[in-house]
C-alpha cells in the first residue's frame, strides 16, 4: 500500500483472509530468477455446523454438522469435542469461538450405541457404522426455566431455548448469526508426547502440522538467502485445494506479482519467469511403516520411524491418478542439497499401489 521499495533481507507477510499465509524473504538475487518455496497447509479433516445448525428432538439439542476431508466417521463418536471458529454479526463485529480447551470449559460430543444395543450396527461396513448425517453434536439437555406452569406446557423445544439463552448471554449471538458463522467440531484437548521415549506425538490434526510449522520456524531463521525464500501455508487442501482460500485461487500468483512490482521488476513476462524458475516443495506427511498393518505397505518403498524426512518423488492411487510426479533431474538435485548439509532421508511411496497408495482413496 506504501509502495516501498524491497532490498534483499526484506520481509513480506501477505495475509489470505485469515485463512493462509504467504511469508516472503527477499533474496540477493533478481526475483525474476526464481524461488525456493515450501508449501504446506494448515486445515485439518474435522466437521462443520451447517448454517442451519441447532435443533431439538426428544428434549435434547444438537448442532448439525457436515464432516469436512477424509475421516473415518466411527472415530468421531464418544470423543471430548471442542467448537472453533468466528460468528460474523450482520453489524459487522466478530465474535471469536472456542470452546472446550480450557479445563473449566464444557466439551460436546456425538453419541454412539452402546454395546448391549449395537447388534445390527456391528454387522456393517466400517464406513456405514456411523452415517454422516448422524455425526449431530448433542449440546443441551436442561430445558429453559419457567415460573409460569402454563408457558412450560405451552413452549416448544425449551432445551434448545435454553441453548439459545446461554448463547445470547455468554456471547451476544442469536440463532440467525449462525448463518454467517463458520464453526469447526475438532478433538478437545492439547497435543500430547506419545510413548515411554517420548519419541512421538500424538494430537489431532498433526496433518499437516507436522510440516507447516517446520516450515514457518524455517522462514523466520532465514536473514539474506541467495534466492528468496517463500513460506506458503494454505487453506482447504483437506477438500481439493478449492475456493478462495486454496492453492487453485490466484492468491499466490497475484502476491508474487505484488512482490515484484516491490522490488521493482514487475511485468507479467517476468511474474511467468520467476515461478518457472521456482523450485518447491509441496510438504504433507507420508506413512511410517507400522506392523499392526504391514500388509497395507510395501517395505522396500515405506517410510520408518527415525530414518530421516521423507521424500515421495509421485503420487497418485493405483495408476497414479491425480499424480504429481517429480522429474528425475529434481530428485538429483534435492539429494545433492540434502547430503551437502549432512541430512537424513529416505525416499516412500504413502503404501501399496492398488490401497490407494499416492494418498487418494476410493
Amino acid at each position: 500500500a506504501q509502495n516501498a521499495k524491497l532490498k534483499a533481507g526484506d520481509r513480506i507477510v501477505a495475509n489470505n483472509m485469515g485463512k493462509g499465509l504467504a511469508l516472503f524473504v527477499i533474496g540477493e538475487k533478481d526475483i525474476e530468477e526464481g524461488m525456493n518455496i515450501l508449501g504446506a497447509h494448515i486445515d485439518s479433516p474435522r466437521m462443520d455446523l451447517k448454517q442451519v445448525p441447532l435443533y431439538e428432538d426428544t428434549e435434547m439439542a444438537l448442532l448439525d454438522t457436515h464432516y469436512y476431508g477424509g475421516v473415518k466417521k466411527y472415530q468421531w463418536v464418544t470423543l471430548p469435542l471442542a467448537l472453533h471458529g468466528v460468528i460474523c454479526k450482520k453489524d459487522g463485529t466478530t465474535v471469536t469461538v472456542n470452546i472446550g480447551e480450557k479445563p473449566e470449559d464444557p466439551v460436546f460430543g456425538v453419541s454412539d450405541l452402546l454395546i448391549h444395543l449395537a447388534g445390527e450396527q456391528m454387522e456393517k461396513k466400517a464406513y456405514k457404522v456411523i452415517e454422516g448425517e448422524n455425526l449431530d453434536l448433542l449440546v443441551g439437555s436442561i430445558p429453559a426455566a419457567s415460573d409460569d406452569e402454563k408457558e412450560k406446557k405451552e413452549m416448544k423445544d425449551r432445551v434448545k431455548a435454553n441453548i439459545l439463552n446461554i448463547l445470547s448471554k455468554e456471547y451476544g449471538v442469536d440463532e440467525e448469526d449462525f448463518l454467517s458463522a463458520e464453526i469447526e467440531v475438532v478433538p478437545a484437548g492439547a497435543a500430547r508426547d506419545y510413548g515411554f521415549d517420548r519419541s512421538m506425538i500424538m494430537g489431532y490434526g498433526h496433518d499437516d502440522r507436522v510440516c507447516a510449522y517446520p516450515s514457518f520456524e524455517a522462514i523466520l531463521a532465514v536473514e539474506k538467502p541467495q534466492y528468496t525464500s517463500v513460506c506458503l501455508l494454505v487453506d482447504k487442501e483437506e477438500i481439493g485445494s478449492v475456493g478462495a482460500s486454496g492453492m487453485q485461487s490466484r492468491f499466490f500468483e497475484n502476491t508474487v506479482a505484488e512482490v515484484l512490482n516491490l522490488v521493482g521488476e514487475y511485468s507479467e513476462l517476468n511474474v511467468r519467469r520467476c515461478l518457472a524458475a521456482s523450485d518447491m516443495l509441496s510438504s504433507d506427511v507420508s506413512a511410517a511403516f507400522d506392523p499392526l498393518y504391514a500388509d497395507a505397505f510395501e517395505k522396500k518403498n515405506t517410510a520408518y520411524f527415525g530414518r530421516g524426512l521423507v521424500f515421495n518423488k509421485f503420487t497418485g492411487a493405483r495408476g497414479k491418478s491425480g499424480s504429481n510426479d517429480a522429474n528425475a533431474e529434481y530428485l538429483g538435485f534435492i539429494r545433492k542439497v540434502m547430503d551437502d548439509a549432512g541430512v537424513t532421508f529416505q525416499t516412500a511411496e504413502l503404501g501399496k499401489v492398488d490401497l490407494g497408495g499416492g494418498g487418494t482413496i476410493a
